[in-house]
């Protein structure tokens, strides 16, 4: 994968979302995935605003729900994604969406 360029110049971390959902729910086995250029291994990530994990690794499998992020030395912080455990949710994919797409939506429960 590739991150884009600040204006400052500084790599931005991201975020990836396994499933991708615009909106991801617990029941779904959510991974996260920090990607960045700075030292594997060194990630550091965020819940709800605070540290929650420090020089972990890149990847986790999620059993909480709120708001996420990331970063690794070197880079910014990525992204917030929001990880949800609701009894109901509407999902649609996690791509950009262009009038007249046809869209499958889910209704989760």
């Amino acid at each position: 994968g590739w991150c884009p360029l600040s204006p400052a110049g500084a790599q931005t971390t991201q975020l990836l979302v396994e499933p991708p959902r615009t909106l991801a729910v617990l029941w779904d086995r959510v991974t996260l995935t920090c990607q960045g250029l700075g030292t594997r291994g060194a990630t550091t990530l965020y819940k709800d605003g605070q540290r929650w994990w420090q020089e972990g690794p890149n990847q986790f499998i999620l059993t909480e729900s709120g708001t996420y992020k990331c970063d690794r030395p070197g880079t910014r912080l990525s992204p917030s994604v929001i990880i949800l455990n609701d009894w109901l949710v509407l999902q649609v994919p996690a791509r950009a969406l262009q009038e007249g797409d046809t869209v499958t939506l889910r209704c989760q429960r």
